[in-house]
């Protein structure tokens, strides 16, 4: 093909778009929008299963306000259409990965039983209205099947609000309300049945004054059903089956709507108390056993104090514990955020890796002191360091009132005892008296997990060591020639630690040398044990040799039977 044949090829052919046309996107079940759609599907939600029982039961309510009724209608129904859109585009979770691809998600929605209520909540009931008028609200009633949505707004809130416990206490409330408002709108309806006024049970009579507003209807309604409800009041007795029938459901929901609010309420305390017991210590027990062991009032009182202090200023204690179920990797992250800030102030921590710092978070533990209460003595054997969080802390004289200095919040102190330095004169000993000026929280981070985290970081440990040295060398806390001594003995044994190390290679290796000569020689006498097995297949066997004396030894008799006779007959005599 020429040249020109390609070009015309090229310009006959039709452009291409220039922008492709975009799609809705796939929303993830657990993100923001998917949740704040779900919070708007509350509203149409709630308005069929409130408005339209209302509107059944009342005709003055749905002849009154027809044009805002319907407006009300068919927005709720286009809100219904958008949330099956929403449904065709909203990704799931497959072996923990989202899944994007619309095809699949539209095939496994049009599988679920979601689908099936979704399509039926939204059949065109309406259309009867032609036949039988707009006032016959009740062939609305499929829209009631939208309903496990509400259900699902209501979790996902529940998981995301600050306050679970509200939620769920305001939750329970609802459908007190709307089990009520149902009830109501059923009481009202049997009575116009029945026939308004013929007895004292049943709705008065509209035409007597005042009972004929619509608003003191549904009071009336309202209050009505709340007694019966809740069994808190009389209530005019029946007078016909029907009525009779209708406060023996009354009574059973009642028996069981108590049941429900009295578990539920139990439920919202027992989280309550069990956040409590998380958060913070239980006191009673502590307050139990200084009674049983006759701890003196003022002792008792500091406890006591103590307790009060965290319960009223929110202080935690086992933020360990309450983290616990946590990934570690997410553990991580949660504390970093609390409290990287507070560690990447001491001294010897800062230009550590962020890796180690994240593991060293993880290993603080919060501490509160009162006020008089010492943290350290001098001379105690140092095993923990500290970080102020919030407080102030005073470096006291023996006698406990002279100060000479006070630490607040971000400094440190006890981080040379934790840390092994050559030539600390002071070894792991206190060297001063701290004590708590007021309430102070604290964080204390101890040898052991120090190290713990340092054995995996050596160039870390070397680098905290040097700057504990500079602070010894200002403080002239370091004697340098013990230094120099320590490094002579460590580097001495370092050296004994190779040779032996070295002697043990070669143990190891002659140990091999004979392991194998010691395979080689089996192996060979095994050879052996096979040819001489082998060789002795092609003997006779014992049984073989009876068998064959067992067979000559009559030829035998015979030759010598036959010697006798002749000897017996004796040589033969001349002719």
């Amino acid at each position: 093909m020429s040249q020109d044949t390609k070009v015309k090829t090229t310009e006959s052919s039709p452009p291409a778009p220039s922008k492709a046309r975009k799609s809705l996107p796939v929303l993830d079940p657990s993100g923001d929008y998917y949740y704040w759609w779900l919070n708007t599907m509350v509203f149409p939600v709630m308005y069929n299963l409130i408005i339209l029982v209302c509107r059944a039961c009342f005709p003055d309510l749905q002849h009154g306000y027809l044009v805002a009724w319907l407006v009300l209608d068919y927005t709720s129904d286009l809100l219904y259409l958008l949330d099956m859109v929403v449904r065709f585009h909203t990704g799931f979770l497959e072996q923990g990965i989202l899944v994007v691809d619309k095809g699949r998600i539209s095939s496994r929605y049009v599988r679920t039983w979601s689908f099936f209520l979704d399509l039926a909540s939204l059949m065109p009931t309406d259309v009867v209205y032609v036949r039988l008028g707009p006032h016959t609200p009740t062939l609305r009633l499929n829209r009631f099947l939208r309903a496990p949505r509400l259900f699902e707004a209501f979790d996902r809130t529940e998981t995301r609000t600050a306050y679970p416990n509200a939620f769920r206490i305001a939750k329970l409330m609802l459908y007190i309300f709307v089990v009520i408002h149902w009830n109501s709108c059923l009481y009202f309806a049997l009575s116009r049945y029945l026939g308004f006024g013929r007895d004292a049970w049943v709705y008065p009579d509209p035409a007597q004054p005042g009972f004929e507003r619509l608003r003191r209807q549904y009071l009336y309604s309202f209050y009505f059903s709340t007694l019966i409800l809740t069994t808190v009041g009389d209530t005019p007795p029946p007078a016909r089956e029907e009525e009779y029938l209708f406060m023996v459901g009354d009574f059973l929901l009642a028996v069981m709507g108590f049941a429900t609010i009295m578990g539920s309420m139990s439920s919202v305390i027992y989280n309550m108390n069990t956040a409590d017991a998380a958060f913070y210590p239980d006191h009673a027990l502590v307050k139990k056993y200084m009674k049983l062991q006759h701890v003196n009032r003022k002792l008792e009182r500091r406890v006591i104090d103590w307790y009060q202090h965290l319960q009223i200023n929110k202080k935690m204690t086992n933020e360990v514990a309450i983290l616990q179920h946590l990934p570690e990797r997410l553990r991580a992250e949660v504390a970093v955020s609390v409290h990287l800030s507070t560690l990447s102030r001491v001294q010897i921590f800062q230009n550590c890796e962020a890796s180690l710092l994240e593991e060293l978070v993880l290993k603080l533990q919060p501490q509160t002191y009162s006020p008089g209460e010492y943290v350290c003595r001098k001379g105690d054997i140092g095993r923990e360091m500290y970080i102020i969080r919030e407080g102030q802390l005073a470096v006291v004289a023996d006698d406990g009132i002279t100060q000479y200095a006070v630490l607040g919040a971000g400094l440190y102190f006890g981080e040379i005892s934790i840390i092994n330095i050559k030539g600390n004169m002071s070894g792991n000993r206190r060297t001063a008296n701290i004590k708590s000026l007021g309430y102070s929280d604290l964080f204390c981070l101890s040898k052991e997990d120090l190290r713990e985290v340092l054995s995996e970081y050596p160039q870390a440990q070397t680098i905290m060591e040097e700057k504990g040295r500079e602070i010894l060398l200002k403080m002239n806390k370091l004697d340098v020639n013990a230094e120099a001594a320590e490094i002579a003995l460590q580097e001495a044994t370092e050296s004994r630690l190779r040779g032996l190390d070295q002697q043990l290679d070669d143990l190891q290796t002659k140990f091999a040398r004979l392991l194998a000569e010691l395979e080689s020689s089996a192996l060979k006498i095994a050879y052996r044990i096979e040819r001489l097995e082998w060789q002795t297949r092609e003997w006779p066997m014992p049984e073989d040799l009876a068998e064959a004396d067992d067979e000559g030894e009559p030829e035998e008799g015979t030759s010598k039977d036959e010697e006798g006779k002749a000897s017996q007959e004796g040589p033969p005599g001349p002719e």
